[in-house]
């Protein structure tokens, strides 16, 4: 029987760790893919180049494209949004936006009007899985009897992983098996397992990050947020232009990266129709992620190390 194994690369430790996994197993007719979102950090995608070099795999590259959709997007506009009493200033400044960037996520993101959250997490699904499967796993699985698709996700990282199993089979695409090597290893031996292997983590991991890809994630911690705002100001200000983009394409209201949740934002009080990137954007939620807890008032501590920011911090004590 021919197997394909398919390993996906996000840049991140864990996935990292599956790769060298699965070549010091020598797995045959091995594929690492890297899906680009167009939001993550400069250093993930040299990490990325740097991994390729370091493991002498190839890791091709996919990303989704989104023309088609946004072309029957602007044709729903123009024949749909007169009907639900939408203004015509308001149509033409979504059709002035809503064009094809080249960038995955914000193409998405125009496409819908909105951002992910963690409720409706889009982001994993179209730009990750649906590229992979279409673009590497159906190709894989014309050629080979059965594809494995390698996933780096452990038990430890939240309730819903801790019920995966090490196999299961993929219901929506026939012969093709999830597989989850390092579903019980700890955060630490994902590290040790770098160190064992001679390859360097993402350098991410010690400024502050406790996760790898988006910068920043929907997901990202206040702590987090804090380091980004402080290391990365650059991102900040992209995804606050990101904002007014995709609040123009949005059809009645705004768009923010975080959305509009406490602490953020007093969702008993506000109007609907003053919300705007400016005033209750990312730029809210960095000020929110220098307070103390509860947000009422800014951390001194935390302010005090920002004015001397550390060259290594890392919530997995990789500077020590």
């Amino acid at each position: 029987m021919s197997v394909a194994n398919i390993v996906s690369i996000s840049g991140g430790k864990d996935s990292t760790a599956m790769l060298l996994l699965a070549l010091e197993r020598e797995t045959p007719n091995l594929q690492a893919v890297f899906a680009d979102t167009g939001h993550e950090h400069a250093q993930t995608y040299e990490y990325v180049d740097y991994l390729q070099e370091a493991t002498g795999i190839e890791i091709h590259r996919v990303r989704a494209d989104f023309r088609m959709r946004i072309a029957r997007k602007r044709e729903f506009i123009v024949a749909n949004w007169p009907k639900d009493g939408v203004s015509d200033a308001r149509i033409q400044e979504a059709l002035d936006v809503l064009v094809p960037t080249g960038i995955p996520m914000l193409d998405l993101c125009l496409l819908k009007g909105r951002f992910p959250s963690t409720r409706a997490r889009f982001c994993t699904q179209e730009l990750k899985h649906e590229p992979i499967i279409d673009q590497v796993i159906i190709p894989a699985r014309r050629e080979h009897d059965l594809v494995l698709n390698w996933q780096g996700v452990r038990r430890q990282e939240s309730r819903a992983r801790a019920k995966l199993l090490d196999f299961d089979i993929d219901g929506d695409l026939p012969g093709v098996w999830n597989y989850r090597p390092i579903l019980r290893w700890t955060a630490d031996e994902v590290f040790a397992y770098h160190r064992q292997r001679g390859v360097r983590w993402n350098p991410l991991y010690e400024q502050g990050m406790g996760r790898v890809g988006c910068m920043p994630c929907i997901h990202s911690r206040k702590n987090e947020l804090r380091e980004i705002a402080r290391r990365f100001p650059d991102e900040v200000e992209r995804v606050a232009r990101w904002e007014r983009l995709v609040s123009r394409a949005a059809k009645r209201s705004a768009s923010t990266w975080f959305g509009l949740k406490k602490p953020l934002i007093d969702m008993d009080t506000y109007d609907p129709d003053e919300i705007a990137p400016e005033t209750h954007g990312i730029g809210l939620a960095v000020e929110w992620s220098k307070t103390s807890r509860g947000g009422k008032q800014y951390d001194l501590l935390a302010a005090a190390e920002d004015e001397d920011t550390p060259v290594c911090s890392s919530v997995y004590g990789l500077c020590e």
